[in-house]
């Protein structure tokens, strides 16, 4: 694979939106949290499909100030995202029995949710940056472990991989892309990447051929007494 230009850039450009925000929010709402626990280092795959998406992406909790209502939590949120220039939604949801005060924030297809209720003084963060295409998709097969010229003497080549080795069905990617473009497990390896039936040789002990594996290479079928 090689990098698309520009699109590290831009979701490390976007991550930092995020982070900034995160933090002030974090400190405004829940001063007692402990910032060193959120982890906005790296991007990670948002979506296996071929090529993978990347995002940055997080979950937080903190507590709500003592004295301080779910309710004025939740307008203090809205506030601060609104004078920051995000677009902001307020709603109700229920967890189980309980209703849960929802702040959404939106800016660059950047997500921030904030979620609170008068039921317990936990407030959780939930965020994330659109997922992006980072590496353009340039698969090539491998060459093969074995060929007929360099097939060990009293060997033949693998019958399911002609002396790949890998998995002839994926190519030792271990996944193929199924019709949504979305990665899933090759059901010829079972995603361990080797040919299931030479484990990776190439090529077979004629000695330890079975009958029905004799009958994939005609020079070795016994002739009709």
């Amino acid at each position: 694979m090689s990098d698309i230009p520009g699109a590290r850039d831009e979701l490390h450009r976007l991550g930092g939106i995020l982070r900034t925000r995160l933090v002030e929010l974090i400190t405004a709402l829940t001063p007692a949290a402990d910032l060193r626990l959120l982890f906005l280092n790296d991007p990670t795959i948002a979506d296996w499909s071929e090529p993978p998406r990347y995002h940055y992406s997080v979950v937080f909790r903190g507590e709500r100030p003592a004295g301080v209502t779910a309710a004025a939590l939740a307008e203090h949120a809205a506030a601060l995202l609104g004078a920051a220039g995000w677009a902001v939604t307020t709603s109700e949801r229920m967890a189980g029995e309980q209703i849960r005060l929802v702040v959404a924030g939106q800016r660059e297809g950047i997500g921030i949710e904030i979620r609170t209720g008068e039921n317990n003084s936990g407030v959780m963060y939930e965020a994330e940056t659109p997922s992006l295409v980072l590496e353009t998709s340039d698969f090539q097969r491998p060459d093969p472990v074995r060929t007929p010229e360099t097939v060990t003497p009293g060997y033949v080549l693998c019958y399911e991989c002609d002396g790949l080795g890998w998995c002839p069905e994926c190519g030792g990617r271990g996944w193929l892309a199924g019709p949504d473009g979305k990665r899933r497990r090759c059901p010829e390896c079972n995603s361990e990447r080797v040919c299931p039936i030479c484990r990776g040789g190439g090529e077979l002990a004629i000695s330890q051929l079975q009958p029905f594996q004799r009958e994939f290479y005609p020079e070795l079928r016994r002739a009709p007494e």
